[in-house]
C-alpha cells in the first residue's frame, strides 16, 4: 500500500545517504593521511613516499615515514574512533544526542585521578590503567545518582553527570595551583592529549582494546 511504498522509499534514501556520507568521510581520511605523511618539518613528495613505504631510497625518509609519522597518524585514527565509538554508544544507550564522556562527567573523573597521581608523584606507570578506573567509578556515581527505582531518568543522569563534571574540574583546579610547575605540564598533557613521541609501542599496547570494542 501507500504506506509501505513510502516507507520503502525513505529506507532506500536513507540507505544511499549513508553511502554517501560514508564515501565523502573515506574520501576526507585518505587525504589526511597523505597530508600527514608527506608534510611536516622534512616535506616528503609522492615518490619519496612510496620508495620509504617500500623501504627503499634515503634513509632517514624511511625513518621518518616508519617510526615518526606513520604510527602517529595510526594513533590518532585509533583514538579518533575510540572517541568516535564512546560517543555514539552514550547517544544511542541515553537516546540523547547531547550524551559524550564530557557531558556525563565521564572525562573528568578520569582526569581527576591523572591530576591527583602526577600532583602526588605516585604510580605514574599505571596512570592509564588508573585513568581507567576513575572513569568506571565516575559512570557508576551518575547511574546510581540518575537511577530512580527500576528506571533510568535520562534528564537525572546528564544533570547528574554536569554536576559531578563541575566539581570534579574545581577539584583539577585547586590541585593543579598547588602543585609545581614541572608537574602540572605533565598533567595537563595528560588531560589536553598529545601524539608527540607515540610510537609502536603505545599503538601495540592500545590498538588490540580499541580494535576489539
Amino acid at each position: 500500500n501507500f504506506f509501505q511504498v513510502s516507507y520503502q522509499k525513505f529506507l532506500n534514501l536513507f540507505r544511499e545517504k549513508n553511502r554517501l556520507n560514508a564515501t565523502v568521510l573515506l574520501v576526507f581520511i585518505a587525504l589526511v593521511i597523505v597530508l600527514s605523511l608527506s608534510n611536516g618539518s622534512v616535506e616528503l613528495s609522492s615518490h619519496e613516499l612510496i620508495k620509504a613505504f617500500m623501504r627503499e631510497g634515503d634513509l632517514t625518509n624511511q625513518i621518518i615515514f616508519w617510526e615518526l609519522r606513520l604510527p602517529r597518524l595510526i594513533a590518532s585514527l585509533l583514538v579518533g574512533s575510540a572517541l568516535g565509538m564512546s560517543g555514539a554508544l552514550l547517544q544511542g544507550m541515553l537516546r540523547n544526542g547531547l550524551a559524550s564522556p564530557y557531558l556525563l562527567g565521564i572525562s573528568a573523573g578520569s582526569g581527576l585521578v591523572i591530576v591527583l597521581l602526577i600532583s602526588m608523584g605516585l604510580w605514574l606507570s599505571w596512570i592509564p590503567i588508573a585513568a581507567w578506573i576513575g572513569a568506571i567509578i565516575t559512570t557508576l556515581i551518575v547511574y546510581l545518582l540518575a537511577k530512580s527505582g527500576t528506571s533510568i531518568s535520562v534528564e537525572r543522569l546528564i544533570l547528574a553527570g554536569v554536576a559531578l563534571s563541575s566539581l570534579f574540574g574545581s577539584i583539577q583546579s585547586m590541585l593543579l595551583l598547588q602543585t609545581e610547575d614541572g608537574r602540572v605540564q605533565a598533567a595537563l598533557t595528560w588531560l589536553i592529549g598529545s601524539l608527540n613521541s607515540r610510537g609502536w609501542t603505545e599503538i601495540k599496547l592500545a590498538g588490540p582494546p580499541i580494535i576489539f570494542a
